[in-house]
């Protein structure tokens, strides 16, 4: 006689499951199509999808416990500084000439932490992997779109490129292909994890962008070079970045001869990076302070900041939140590179590629807090937990194994 099955039917834990699996659906299908034919696509769906999890999760609790979560999240080095630097922004409205723009600037940063933070602690403790594949369809989906919108957008959606849709959807591929990327190599799936890639860089190409181009390479160099050398290419990625980061207001300093020789000294850079030069020699003292949230993109349009200085991030931490802020947020991001990975060696690659995509989308065009570019790094970061969670098994047993478990009893029909 067969031996009759222990699972049980519950309808609270297969609506859960439908919920999960609707907003992970959203979330790594509909959003990366999406967002190549709608700017506000990642403001908008991510929230949705969100809401979706924390449903699923108050169902079948199947996150890891929320104090245990957060006592972690609240003494790691990292997220400590990250909320420091969250604090000196808040305390610079005292003294930005912005105070009603920069208060619903801050709102907006405030609302995607914490919107990311409600992501992270109801993510389930295991990931399925039915869920996680979705990642990469996604992708190539989003891929394919944009391909097809590159060679034919003229002619389908006329006025689109002035949209701007398309360019931050390409800039959501180049984040989030790594950690799709990481998930096929994990699981060996080596030629899907190529074709996805592939298939980015085609979308890149269709519609050439310098930046964009200029981020999916370093990110690309990032992941070869880790992938050889795991330690080097770490170490590497965090102190560049975080080098870079701390050490801004020298570079227009070291960089404008080298401008000025390659491309003249009336280039369009050169000026840029002169500018620059004037910002830090003006005002020394405001090196420390800074001039307050929002102010560098306010200031340009009533003469408080040269128009053509740069909208990067590296000129606008130093610019809004001085030494406190850039020196905080340099640390947060030096621990939280060394950090990444830690738990999951088999997307270090990856993870050191979605940073240096990153970085290089903000040092070469990402103002500071701009929501769209907010919500698509809070995006990856949820992506990047999600897919560590899905690394708990990374081979599936013999069939022998799991029936002698069974005859001895010791396994549960139910598990994984």
């Amino acid at each position: 006689m067969p031996r009759a099955s222990t699972r049980t039917i519950d309808p609270a834990l297969d609506a859960a499951a439908l919920l999960r699996r609707v907003g992970f659906f959203g979330l790594f299908v509909i959003l990366p199509v999406l967002a190549q034919v709608a700017r506000r696509a990642a403001v908008i769906l991510a929230p949705i999808a969100v809401v979706l999890l924390i449903i699923a999760g108050a169902i079948d609790r199947r996150q890891r416990p929320v104090a245990l979560a957060l006592r972690r999240l609240l003494t790691a080095p990292a997220f400590l500084a990250g909320m420091l630097v969250v604090f000196w922004s808040a305390l610079s409205l005292a003294w930005t000439p912005f105070l009603g723009p920069a208060n619903e600037r801050l709102a907006n940063l405030v609302a995607t932490i914490l919107l990311a933070l409600a992501a992270y602690l109801v993510l389930p403790d295991r990931m399925r992997s039915a869920n996680l594949y979705l990642l990469p369809l996604g992708i190539t989906a989003g891929a394919i779109v944009a391909i097809i919108l590159g060679v034919f957008g003229a002619h389908i959606a006329p006025g689109a490129e002035d949209d701007g849709a398309l360019d931050r959807g390409l800039v959501l591929l180049i984040l989030l292909v790594w950690p799709a990327v990481g998930w096929l190599r994990s699981r060996h799936r080596d030629r899907e994890a190529t074709v996805v890639a592939l298939l980015v860089a085609v979308a890149l190409t269709v519609q050439p962008d310098a930046t964009q181009i200029a981020a999916l390479a370093t990110g690309a160099v990032a992941f070869a070079l880790t992938s050889f050398r795991p330690k080097l290419g770490t170490a590497l990625t965090a102190w560049i970045c975080a080098g870079l980061l701390a050490a801004a207001p020298l570079l227009p300093f070291l960089a404008r001869p080298l401008t000025a020789a390659a491309f003249g000294a009336l280039s369009p850079a050169a000026l840029s990076l002169k500018s620059w030069q004037r910002v830090v020699t003006s005002e020394p003292v405001r090196l420390v302070t800074g001039h307050g949230f929002e102010t560098a993109l306010r200031g340009r349009l009533v003469g408080l900041v040269p128009v053509n200085a740069p909208t990067t991030a590296l000129f606008e931490f130093w610019y809004e939140l001085g030494i406190v802020g850039a020196f905080a947020a340099a640390f947060a991001l030096f621990v939280a590179i060394r950090r990444a990975g830690d738990d999951a060696p088999a997307l270090v690659p990856g993870a050191m590629a979605c940073f240096a995509s990153a970085f290089t989308v903000a040092c070469l065009g990402v103002g500071l807090t701009t929501v769209w570019w907010l919500a698509t790094l809070a995006l990856a970061i949820m992506v990047f937990v999600a897919v560590e969670r899905g690394q708990f098994r990374t081979r599936r047993p013999k069939v022998a194994k799991l029936r002698r478990l069974r005859d001895d009893g010791s396994a549960d029909p139910v598990a994984g």
